[in-house]
């Protein structure tokens, strides 16, 4: 069972390796992290960008570049495009974000020539190892869908899901968490909470237990849950959060990697194959267990 990063990491290695295209891969962070990933034998990769900027970069930090196909394109949008193409046409397993702004891998991705796009919601999904619980947890949305509708959040819990399935987590608990756990017709993402709760007891979203509105205490503690008399089997034990739209997400996210210091790794869903999106100020540890992450969802894509 995968329960921690380094779990993330140990099934990595037995189901990888896998390729990563990384688009303007002149970026240190996302070179160490691509160069561990390769000891670790999680990942191979082919290296798109500036060549030269590659080069200086590898050479200054002990990175043996005699590993990578390198791919020599100065052009951030062309070498988003061709590292999205490798992919598309399984060169490559996975696509990585380099030094590159997300809009423009974003773009690439969903290029109607050459992309990866299949119509569905693309969506991010952060897995943290928090201290003090037995099990990972997911959240969803912190970085695409703005302000989602109903719709829209059915898809992005079905993203999280098949996250979640990757991890052999086979079904997941998911909180649609609010400021409150009762509906209040004037907090619509209440309203939203219950009709996912029913839409998932309807068997419209599949492979997973969906339960909702809770406030945050009530999904992911037991005691929160009972003293508020709450006995769904979802409280106090939720797998997988989603917020209900970027503002909350993004806090959610940057709260638990900045004030509780936690382990995570991320993941954009939704397209034909993995897109590993981090952030700049993303450490290249969180790169790597990203990296994982990815591997694990592209070695689940292949079965």
């Amino acid at each position: 069972m995968i329960q921690n990063m380094k779990d993330i990491i140990k099934f990595a290695k037995e189901r990888g390796p896998k390729t990563i295209a990384v688009a303007a891969a002149e970026d240190l962070e996302v070179l160490l992290a691509v160069s561990e990933a390769k000891k670790l034998g999680i990942a191979d990769a082919v290296l798109v960008g500036d060549k030269v900027k590659i080069e200086e970069i590898a050479n200054a930090n002990n990175i043996d570049l005699s590993l990578y196909e390198i791919i020599d394109e100065k052009d951030i949008k062309q070498a988003s495009l061709k590292a999205v193409e490798l992919v598309s046409t399984g060169k490559a397993h996975m696509v990585m974000k380099g030094l590159v702004d997300t809009s423009i891998i974003l773009k690439a991705v969903l290029n109607p020539d050459i992309g990866l796009r299949t119509g569905n919601v693309l969506s991010h999904t952060a897995v943290f190892e928090v201290p003090g619980y037995d099990r990972l947890i997911f959240v969803t949305d912190a970085a695409m869908n703005i302000e989602p509708d109903l719709m829209t959040k059915k898809q992005i819990i079905e993203n999280a899901v098949e996250v979640a399935h990757a991890l052999d987590l086979d079904s997941p608990k998911v909180a649609v968490v609010c400021a409150k756990e009762k509906v209040n017709p004037k907090m619509p993402s209440t309203v939203d909470a219950k009709d996912l709760e029913e839409m998932n007891k309807s068997g419209e979203i599949k492979g997973c237990m969906v339960g909702g509105p809770f406030a945050l205490d009530n999904a992911v503690n037991k005691k929160a849950a009972k003293h508020k008399g709450i006995d769904h089997p979802v409280a106090g034990c939720a797998d997988i959060l989603l917020v209900s739209n970027i503002d909350a997400g993004n806090v959610l996210y940057k709260s638990m990697v900045f004030f509780a210091d936690t382990k995570n790794a991320g993941v954009i869903v939704g397209a034909k194959a993995p897109v590993v999106l981090t952030s700049r100020a993303d450490s290249d540890e969180t790169k790597l267990y990203s990296i994982a992450l990815a591997v694990l969802m592209a070695a689940k894509n292949e079965k």
